[in-house]
């Protein structure tokens, strides 16, 4: 007895000792996972929810940090107190003890005591759909923001009830609005009430979000079920299903009867032969000689036979499927089971597809009128060197990218993106100006009236300014980087949306359209431009000096293109081959629009830029079939309309 009573007292003792090495007092986060002691030691994602839900339901302030503790693998559990902590490592296998509910260190004790708890990555999950409801009434707007992308990636029946209770204490509009939208979504697809189901569905019918639909194409799914006899009046019917009408073929519904086991498969012929040639016995199958199984009607007696023998599955007639078919009846029925919830939701499906249709068509426009800016802010230099001036100057693409590396050399010296651009811009223009100057100097004015000779030198010239392009700065694509405002896009809704960097373009055009105006109505250079070109002989009797004037629209056209390089490099590779991704789309706006017309130009680089993105539309996968029938509907076009589309008329036409 008394030896009972050593051990005893022995046992308690050691107790005590491990109470006062943990120093540990147990705190109420403690006791939460104390009362799921056994579940969390030995959990899994099936049985864990009790334990998470009560630490939850606690509502305790450390609680929110002690699941995050849980779910990074640092919550441990001491086997001698049988207590859970967190644990940090001190020096070899010592690990510090940190007390959930304080924080506080409790003790150092030795790897062996303790147990890790590692959840595996469905409790980490339930976890983080936990830490969402601490993290929408969190105080920083940044943690309830990320709570609610958190929902938004993972969606729960469980955060629908914590999400609707934290709306009505938001204080940031925008966050607020986000929770609205968000509990909408979640009550259409978890809630259990009808009607605030139905008033979700309808509040969001004008919501292009791809989540909006999301939620709302399950409520509208469909499966083709058979029953036997009458369809129940309890199921969601979207339509009732005859064999034989409209696409139900009879074989498509007998087959139904077939994957749900309510009736027999149909024999194949390839079927048979393999059961024929399984049951050859003596020179006969079925009680039909091997040599008649050529013909398919000694095929079908044989197997019959076998048939008729229990050897093989019996034949399925059209009589047979026929009087298989007629007890039973078919419909397609909703998977939601409320009726008013799946037609509210096809009818906000309805308006939906409408507006996307809508903003699509909007989309496709506003692609379209960007890629027209590109083209035209590409071809207006070439409407003054070939459309006012007649030059034939296959080196214009070779400017284009001039102007694009004098701005890569700019953001080099000054690295400031938006200083870079201001600076890059009149910079090229200087440089392609001089550039054009220089070639109109020592080429094109030896040419004039002579198109087939200008356009072989200044082919040759544009395969030098590509060379020596490579030679400076090497093969590769170097970097023309937009300013950050121009980062991103401007987004009208889930489906409208256009980058900056297209804006700016389109501003730009407009500005040149406007600069190149009124120089050409405005200004004496412009005065004399068209003076030089309706009539050059009586220009230099009034005084006009043609080959400056030449000189000077000659180079204004060529300053334009490096302007539109610029331009251009923000959003493509800057490469020696830059130029001549342009040059035959400036021609061809040019020549459609109406040669020496600049309302022609901007004409021709909107039919162009519409009726690419309209075949790149039909046939998004090709868009070289794009180019393809761009030319070809441009050589089609140019026959009924040679001048273009706003052709010159009187003198300036050369009439």
């Amino acid at each position: 007895m008394r030896t009972y009573v050593l051990a005893a007292l022995m046992f308690l003792g050691s107790a005590v000792m491990t109470l006062a090495q943990t120093d540990s007092p147990v705190g109420p986060i403690q006791t939460v996972l104390q009362n799921h002691k056994e579940t969390i030691l030995k959990s899994s994602r099936k049985t864990i929810g009790p334990a998470i839900d009560a630490v939850v339901a606690s509502k305790l302030p450390q609680a929110r940090s002690m699941l995050n503790v849980w779910q990074s693998k640092n919550m441990w559990h001491h086997k001698p107190s049988g207590l859970f902590y967190q644990a940090q490592k001190a020096e070899g296998k010592i690990y510090r003890l940190l007390d959930l509910d304080t924080g506080d260190i409790v003790d150092e004790v030795d790897k062996s005591d303790l147990k890790q708890i590692k959840p595996n990555s469905g409790i980490r999950a339930l976890i983080a759909t936990a830490l969402v409801r601490f993290q929408l009434e969190d105080p920083d707007p940044l943690i309830r923001a990320k709570g609610l992308t958190g929902i938004e990636r993972a969606p729960d029946a469980s955060l629908l009830k914590p999400l609707l209770a934290s709306i009505d204490s938001e204080t940031d509009p925008e966050l607020k609005a986000r929770k609205s939208r968000l509990a909408k979504l979640l009550t259409i697809s978890f809630s259990d009430d009808g009607p605030a189901r139905i008033a979700a569905i309808e509040a969001l019918s004008g919501d292009l979000g791809l989540d909006v639909r999301g939620a709302l194409n399950p409520l509208v799914s469909k499966v083709t079920k058979a029953f036997e006899g009458e369809i129940p009046s309890s199921l969601n019917v979207a339509q009732t299903r005859i064999p034989g009408r409209d696409e139900f073929t009879k074989a498509i519904a007998y087959q139904l009867l077939v994957d749900a086991g309510k009736a027999p498969a149909q024999i194949t012929g390839d079927q048979i032969r393999v059961a024929l040639g399984e049951h050859i016995d003596g020179g006969l199958v079925g009680g039909v000689p091997i040599v008649q199984l050529g013909d398919e009607d000694a095929r079908i007696r044989a197997y019959s036979a076998l048939a008729t023998a229990g050897k093989v599955p019996p034949l399925v007639s059209d009589a047979d499927i026929e009087s298989t078919l007629s007890s039973f009846s078919f419909a397609d029925i909703y998977a939601e089971p409320s009726p008013d919830v799946s037609k509210a939701a096809e009818a906000a499906l309805s308006s939906i597809s409408t507006r996307v249709s809508l903003s699509q068509t909007a989309d496709l426009t506003l692609d379209a009128l960007s890629l027209a800016s590109i083209y035209f802010l590409a071809a207006i230099g070439l409407a003054i060197t070939f459309g006012v001036m007649g030059v034939i100057n296959m080196a214009h693409g070779e400017f284009i990218m001039m102007g694009a590396y004098t701005g890569y050399v700019v953001q080099q010296l000054i690295p400031n993106h938006t200083v870079s651009i201001i600076v890059a811009v009149p910079l090229a223009f200087a440089v392609t100006f001089a550039a054009g100057v220089a070639l109109e100097r020592l080429v094109i004015r030896w040419l004039y009236n002579r198109p087939l000779e200008t356009l072989l030198a200044t082919f040759g010239v544009s395969i030098a300014l590509q060379q020596l392009a490579k030679n400076i700065f090497g093969t590769q694509a170097r970097p023309l980087t937009a300013p950050e405002w121009l980062d991103g896009a401007l987004v009208l809704n889930p489906v409208i949306s256009i980058s900056y960097i297209r804006i700016a373009i389109f501003v730009l055009a407009l500005i040149f359209l406007g600069v190149f105006l009124y120089i050409m109505k405005r200004t004496r250079l412009g005065l004399e431009t068209r003076a030089v070109t309706q009539n050059p002989q009586m220009a230099g009797a009034m005084g006009i000096n043609p080959g400056r004037v030449n000189m000077l629209t000659f180079g204004l056209g060529s300053g334009i293109a490096g302007v539109a390089g610029v331009a251009i490099g923000l959003f493509a590779k800057v490469t020696s081959e830059l130029g001549s991704d342009y040059i035959v789309q400036s021609f061809m706006t040019v020549v459609v629009g109406g040669v020496g017309n600049i309302w022609g130009t901007l004409a021709g680089a909107t039919m162009i830029g519409f009726f690419q993105k309209g075949v790149e539309w039909m046939n998004p996968s090709n868009t070289l079939a794009a180019q393809t029938y761009m030319i070809i509907f441009i050589i089609i076009f140019i026959q009924f309309r040679p001048r273009g589309i706003i052709a010159l008329k009187g003198r300036a036409a050369g009439d």
